[in-house]
């Protein structure tokens, strides 16, 4: 067989218009995003080569953050310097909070419209399936012995029973695993394998191939990461100041920017482990918005191109539409400014993460003393992925949460849902869309009225 000729070289532009693309068709949460840029950059394009794209994967899997929207940022850097990466990042993202803002907009303006209910009154159910199934698919990869599990039962039991804050579990876990790393290093080897094609699998050489030399730019400089990285903060303090100096301290705007930096910090193990974390500061804590709008929030999300961590954007609208910052006649405008303070304080850190440390953190990934507390986190965050199904599904197969009145129709879909994504793997589009028109239906009947 004729091995291809590797393509030649990518512009700028080509790598703008495709990362735009990306951002709007870029479904399935992150396991679907990181097979779509494998199809598409190892595979079809070959900008890169399928071993370079697992290092890539690696380095982000290890990080807090949204791992497909850094490994998004990861190959634009590599490729186009630290423009690519922010156009890569930016546009992985950007579609998604346009789109967030628009539905948001149409929750809260028209959100008791019949439609618009029955189609939400169909989706959530779903989205008890689809936790459910983000549990399991962690679990099944990260639980790997009784240590690990008793570390996950652990978790669910402190954030359901004891109430215990989400960034206490997992500094637990950390520390334990960071112990245990160096009593017992095999019981914290990390296991499993990433939603990929084989690794000896070969579709030709790439653009950036195996053998292809480390460019200038990715090579690690201690000055470049201390420059990067306090210029990062330095960005964050600074609108962080501004939005201060605007509203004042003790506002909205200032304390979502402050959350949702810590928010971004805690993101380990993808956007379902962070939410009960988002679900306390959001509705306990600053009461931004209420449990049942945290949970259309979610569905919403599931809904839309882009990283799942994206319900900050929603969280962001509700937070500025409720306080209404700008007077009762500007909802939209703070929603929409509230959504956008969220988006930025949630995801730059991981611009930081990329672009400043990847060299350091890449050369130090197979160190177990580094990946045992990370692998404690990633058992803990399954307990707590677990405990934040069963409050979704108190909320959504109850029809009074003081009176054990249950909501049949909504178990049935999410039983039917949940069916479908274990048994048949349904992909997550079609699976809502089926459950939307499901809602649909049943929200008619007479004993929904």
């Amino acid at each position: 067989m004729t091995i291809p000729a590797p393509p030649g070289t990518v512009s700028l532009s080509q790598a703008f218009r495709f990362w735009l693309k990306l951002g709007f068709i870029s479904f399935g949460g992150p396991a679907g995003q990181i097979a779509m840029m494998h199809a598409e950059l190892v595979e079809k394009r070959r900008w890169i080569s399928e071993q370079r794209f697992l290092h890539a994967l690696n380095y982000c899997m290890l990080l807090p953050g949204p791992e497909a929207t850094q490994l998004a940022v990861y190959i634009g850097w590599l490729m186009h310097r630290m423009r690519g990466g922010i156009i890569a990042g930016v546009l992985f993202v950007l579609p998604s909070l346009l789109i967030l803002i628009a539905l948001s907009w149409i929750y809260l303006a028209f959100g008791h419209v019949g439609l618009v209910a029955g189609i939400l009154y169909g989706i959530k159910p779903a989205v008890v399936a689809i936790v459910l199934a983000a549990a399991w698919r962690i679990g099944s990869r990260t639980l790997k012995n009784g240590w690990l599990i008793a570390i996950a039962t652990t978790a669910f039991l402190s954030i359901s029973l004891l109430h215990l804050p989400f960034p206490f579990i997992v500094l637990a876990a950390a520390l334990l695993g960071l112990l245990g790393g160096r009593i017992a290093p095999a019981i914290f080897k990390i296991g499993g394998g990433h939603p990929a094609s084989r690794s000896h699998a070969r579709f030709g050489p790439a653009l950036i191939d195996d053998d292809t030399p480390t460019p200038a730019h990715a090579l690690f400089s201690w000055g470049k990461l201390i420059g990067l990285t306090v210029f990062g903060i330095a960005l964050g303090a600074a609108v962080w100041g501004v939005l201060a100096a605007i509203f004042g301290v003790a506002t909205p705007m200032t304390q979502m920017g402050w959350f949702f930096t810590k928010a971004a910090m805690l993101t380990f193990g993808g956007a379902y482990a962070v939410l009960p974390y988002v679900y306390q500061g959001g509705v306990e804590t600053y009461q931004w918005l209420s449990a049942a709008q945290m949970i259309d929030g979610l569905a919403l999300g599931e809904t839309t191109p882009g990283p799942l961590i994206m319900i900050v954007a929603f969280v962001g609208f509700v937070g500025g539409w409720t306080k209404a910052i700008f007077g009762p006649d500007s909802l939209l405008i703070a929603g929409t400014l509230g959504a956008c303070v969220a988006t930025f304080f949630t995801f730059l850190p991981s611009f930081i993460f990329i672009l400043a440390g990847g060299p350091l953190v890449e050369s130090t990934r197979d160190n177990i003393r580094l990946t045992a507390p990370l692998t404690a986190i990633s058992a803990a965050v399954v307990g707590v992925i677990v405990s934040l199904a069963v409050f979704f599904a108190e909320h959504v197969f109850r029809l009074s949460l003081t009176l054990a009145q249950w909501d049949f129709a909504a178990i049935a879909i999410a039983a039917a849902a949940c069916i479908a994504l274990f048994r048949f793997k349904i992909g997550t589009i079609k699976l809502l869309l089926a459950c939307a028109i499901a809602g649909l239906v049943v929200s008619y009947f007479p004993w929904q009225s």
